[in-house]
């Protein structure tokens, strides 16, 4: 009909959904749309889905153009916020085609797992959604409807298919002033040539025909259309029907500015008609604009007519079966984000689903601590909980990728939040940093009481037989390494970093070398016994203590270019305990480190294997047995050493060099001293020098 009304210039006023197709001037140059354009409504369909966190949403349109564009905006839309589709429903628009899908359109919808349900098209081609019949079954879906769409057209039939409960979306429209006022005042009476207005009066009230009088109708008097429920006739202005009003409003402005323009230059005598040619008035109908009398601007002109506002409706079914559709948000494409879009979830009400927000998802939602995890081959709605890896953590639900706390803090046992990590070093006033130096005292302060016993009886054979000098340098040696073991205690700074492992190593390289020395001398003194012999010159204390400087000074020079080049210095360490950041030391140069602990491991193996070698030299003056079983003890604790400090972190890393420094030491004077203090305290029979010749004699 379009086609042929073209031909003939005959201006066409659309009113029904904005088609883009139709915009194409060169085709349709007669054709005005009146209503606004929707090409935003698929974005507000959407964000209602984000809002309410429907992901598994059934999709249905209308089988022609239209639709096909409508199905391709919105799942576009829909990939954006991973809002996924069960079933896409399209539905003929031919009467022949609804028969012929009656029986199973709804049923399939119905057999869908999906609650949400989007409704796409208008009241003429979604004819089949008032007649689809679910008989004695009440609704367990939501339906969000969009503008063309009338939900209240339906039939009033007990079985019919309801949709309480409902979104629709409704074009943001001014009021008429005096419509509601007019339709209470429409009777049939007042226009007995409107058949159209009797036939529905009669059906609608249920008018009975008066037998005795044909042809007259019995009605009540008082009957209004505002009486009727909102299924039968509602009271307020559909979308539809305001781009009617619009239309006619623009035709009647049309008129008056051509009528207006030919009474200037019309002549009564020449018989000209008054009646305008259609084709006449596309010259006034392009350029109009107006506004009506809801106060509405209104334009002609399709690209000077803006975006489709939106209120979006709620279909309610009240206690006493009264229907209305309530205002519950609004969508406004033209709006800055954030404003764009409201809606009062309080306010709705679910129809059969109750009161709590129906949910509609494939898959459950990830709770804080987990993220979503796609499965292979399936939707981005279908996934599964994962829980994040170690060290991330999700604080809010239905999340793709956890987040990695910062370095100050750990996640908590849920995994849904960061917590503060605890500073933690080896503490002094902390039970074992407390124990560990006890023992530290208590050791050197043993060795410091072995050094005066030595002291105090140094002109007894015993005594003198081992050289006294390297007993001394021993003693006092391991005195400070003991007591260096404190410098690992408390908080690192600068001063204890710097000083810790170059303190430690020389006094200890100094007590290994006097082992060291000490074994030479006894070696020396008994396969040396030749009266005479120049190798016997070396024999004095001035060897001794060349032994003591020479390997020390190496132990030194060690220790100076490890400080002079990578000195240690602290550090933090937020990486080895998850709820701790230890303060350490950092030593700076690993290889330094170990150089100096592989050159105090080669003296003392040096060390060890001389002592092996005298072990079986008279015992009366030789202590070679007490200082391999000291150099075994020594050996073992620095081999168990490695592995458990390279294994260990934090304060077990520290306890483990402090247990090292004091068992090796102990180990030194508990081998060593002990068996000498114990003769001299408490056997001084065997500590005189006639006993010594006694013993002596009789092993040769």
């Amino acid at each position: 009909m379009g086609t042929l009304l073209e031909l003939y210039n005959f201006p066409q006023l659309s009113f029904g959904p904005f088609d883009s197709i139709l915009s194409d001037k060169a085709q349709f140059p007669s054709l005005y749309q009146m209503a606004p354009r929707d090409s935003s409504l698929y974005r507000g369909i959407v964000q209602v889905l984000v809002h309410f966190k429907w992901t598994w949403i059934g999709l249905v349109t209308t089988d022609d153009l239209r639709g096909e564009e409508f199905l391709r905006a919105v799942t576009g839309e829909m990939a954006k916020h991973d809002v996924c589709a069960a079933f896409t429903e399209k539905v003929p628009v031919s009467e022949r085609r609804h028969e012929e899908s009656e029986l199973t359109f709804m049923p399939r919808i119905m057999a869908s797992p999906s609650r949400v349900i989007v409704i796409h098209g208008d009241t003429d081609s979604l004819m089949i959604l008032r007649y689809s019949q679910i008989f004695l079954f009440s609704t367990l879906k939501v339906w969000i409807a969009t503008s063309h769409w009338d939900i209240t057209m339906r039939s009033s039939t007990f079985e019919s298919y309801n949709f309480y409960g409902a979104l629709t979306f409704k074009y943001l429209t001014s009021e008429v002033p005096g419509f509601k006022s007019f339709l209470n005042s429409i009777k049939p009476n007042k226009d007995p040539e409107d058949i159209v207005l009797k036939d529905f009066w009669l059906s609608v009230f249920w008018c009975k025909k008066r037998y005795d009088d044909l042809g007259q109708e019995n009605c009540a008097p008082n009957a209004t259309l505002e009486a009727l429920p909102i299924f039968v006739f509602d009271m307020t202005m559909s979308g539809l029907s305001y781009t009617i009003y619009n239309a006619v409003y623009a035709v009647a402005w049309a008129l008056h500015e051509m009528l207006l323009t030919k009474s200037e230059i019309a002549s009564e005598k020449a018989g000209e008609s008054w009646l305008p040619h259609p084709w006449q008035l596309h010259s006034f109908l392009k350029d109009i604009h107006f506004n009506n009398s809801a106060g509405d601007l209104v334009f002609m002109d399709e690209k000077r007519s803006s975006e489709a506002q939106y209120d979006i409706q709620n279909y309610m079914s009240l206690p006493n079966d009264t229907e209305l559709l309530v205002k519950v948000g609004h969508f406004i494409p033209s709006a800055p984000p954030g404003e764009d879009f409201t809606i009062g979830e309080e306010v709705i009400d679910w129809g059969w689903l109750g009161l709590k927000t129906p949910q509609s998802v494939f898959s459950e939602s990830c709770h804080p601590g987990y993220r979503k995890t796609i499965e292979e081959g399936k939707p981005v709605c279908c996934f599964i909980c994962s829980q994040c890896p170690e060290g991330e953590v999700s604080t809010q639900t239905d999340v793709d990728h956890c987040e990695k706390c910062p370095e100050d803090e750990y996640p908590n046992k849920e995994i849904d939040h960061c917590l503060s990590k605890v500073v933690t070093f080896l503490d002094i006033t902390e039970p074992l940093g407390m124990t560990l130096a006890l023992t530290a005292v208590s050791f050197s302060f043993l060795t410091a009481l072995v050094l005066w016993v030595f002291i105090k009886f140094r002109d007894t054979p015993i005594v003198k037989a081992n050289n006294r000098a390297l007993s001394y340098i021993l003693l006092i040696s391991l005195t400070f390494c003991l007591l260096c073991s404190l410098l690992f205690l408390g908080r690192p700074t600068a001063t204890t970093c710097f000083l810790r492992q170059t303190t430690f190593g020389v006094v200890f390289t100094v007590a290994v070398s006097s082992i060291l020395a000490k074994n030479i001398m006894v070696v020396l003194a008994f396969r040396v016994t030749t009266p005479g012999r120049r190798i016997r010159t070396w024999m004095q204390s001035r060897m001794s203590n060349s032994v003591v400087l020479i390997f020390s000074g190496v132990q030194v020079i060690l220790c100076g270019i490890w400080l002079g080049t990578s000195p240690p210095f602290p550090d933090t360490d937020p990486h080895s305990e998850s709820s701790h950041i230890i303060i350490k030391c950092n030593e700076g140069s690993d290889f330094a480190f170990y150089s100096f602990l592989g050159y105090m491991g080669f003296l003392a193996l040096g060390s060890f294997t001389v002592a092996f070698l005298a072990r079986n030299l008279p015992d009366t003056f030789n202590e070679a047995k007490f200082i391999t079983f000291s150099m075994l003890v020594f050996c073992s604790v620095w081999v168990s050493f490695l592995p458990m400090y390279q294994s260990t972190r934090g304060k077990a890393m520290v306890v483990v060099e402090i247990f090292s420094i004091l068992a090796s030491s102990a180990g030194l004077l508990g081998c060593i001293f002990i068996p000498k203090c114990h003769v001299i305290l408490l056997r001084p029979e065997r500590n005189i020098q006639e006993q010594i010749k006694k013993k002596v004699h009789s092993k040769g």
